[in-house]
């Protein structure tokens, strides 16, 4: 057996140097290392990229990770949130703001902010989202899919760094299986009482089915869980393949029955993930734990 690790850290040393140490070392440390193993394999070779998102990523700063990650070829599939889609396009036109957990959330609703635990936005900011949401939905006599709806507003964000627009001039299809919790689905309803618009609920399972069945190696980096994640899972599963390479992202443990924190090695029992895949589930902030995998594995590829 190998012997444990002891971390040196040196002045200017670089993230790949750091998770390349983290590698001899213990507990998260050593499963951080081996994500960015398999994530630099994934990148590196001939797999579909899928990324799952979900949780307050883009209001907590990891819009630009994505985005990169969409504009430098390293997304080919995205399922996230529809919340995270909101803030996106918010930040194409304002920002988010630092804030305080501690906060005094009714003094807080008096002034017209919202808190995302230690991230604060503006009442305004979402005024002027549905206005812009009213100004470019579609009208559509046809039911349109809601990756299709996604692509049409990716289409008329000119933020260049918006996860969406990157989406768009990439051709990167964007999939939110849960569009109606948010507030482009709230939006989305209001436009249609006095406009013709019909987005078809069930037209994007086809689509990543589809993609499913035609990736002959598929990789998966899940940050979070919850639908964005089973909504991926599940469409391999009704393919003849699954996925070959998988790596989780999570705070949750698998105790208490959850999706987010399920293991992926359950995941073989269902035949979503190859018996033969290499995967790792990395427990952490995904703020923290995103940026550095992400971090070590494009400095490889640089290299």
């Amino acid at each position: 057996m190998d012997a444990v690790h002891q971390l040196k850290i040196e002045p200017g040393m670089s993230i790949d140097a750091l998770v390349r140490g983290w590698s001899q070392c213990g507990f998260g440390a050593r499963r951080l290392a081996q994500a960015a193993d398999i994530y630099e394999r994934m990148l590196s070779g001939d797999f579909t990229k899928f990324l799952t998102l979900s949780g307050a990523m883009v209001p907590a700063g990891m819009r630009h990770v994505v985005s990169d990650l969409i504009r430098g070829g390293h997304v080919d599939v995205l399922v996230t949130t529809g919340a995270n889609l909101v803030h996106d396009i918010i930040e194409s036109y304002s920002c988010h703001t630092l804030g305080c957990a501690e906060s005094n959330d009714s003094s807080l609703r008096t002034i017209g902010v919202s808190r995302i635990y230690d991230v604060f936005i503006r009442d305004e900011d979402f005024v002027a989202f549905e206005e812009l949401m009213q100004s470019i939905f579609p009208e559509s006599a046809e039911s349109i899919s809601g990756r299709q709806l996604l692509n049409i507003l990716g289409s008329r964000i000119s933020d260049e760094r918006s996860i969406l627009r990157s989406a768009y001039d990439m051709e990167v299809p964007v999939f939110c299986p849960a569009l109606p919790d948010s507030m482009i689905g709230l939006q989305a309803w209001m436009f249609s009482q006095t406009k013709k618009l019909s987005v078809d609920a069930f037209a994007d399972i086809r689509e990543i089915v589809d993609i499913c069945y035609n990736s002959e190696r598929a990789g998966v980096v899940i940050v979070g869980g919850g639908v964005p994640k089973n909504f991926t899972l599940q469409s391999m599963l009704v393919t003849p393949n699954s996925f070959d390479l998988a790596i989780q992202l999570t705070t949750d443990t698998p105790e208490n029955g959850g999706l987010s924190g399920a293991t992926l090695s359950e995941a073989i029992s269902w035949g979503k993930i190859s018996e033969s895949a290499s995967y790792v589930t990395v427990y952490g902030d995904a703020t923290i734990t995103l940026p550095l995998m992400v971090g070590a594995a494009l400095e490889r590829l640089k290299k």
